[in-house]
């Protein structure tokens, strides 16, 4: 629906933005810890 710049617009699209979605399935890949789920997921697939 919406996206905006919060902080370093200059950086163009590695500045920090917030995403309005509406009705879309959404993964994050990387969280505010900085855990990555492209380490993680791929190490607990494996244990499956």
């Amino acid at each position: 629906k919406d996206a905006k710049v919060l902080a370093f617009e200059e950086m163009g699209m590695e500045a920090i933005y917030e995403f309005e979605v509406k009705d879309m399935p959404v993964t994050v890949a990387v969280d505010t810890e900085g855990t990555s789920i492209h380490t993680t997921g791929p190490a607990k697939w494996r244990t499956i």
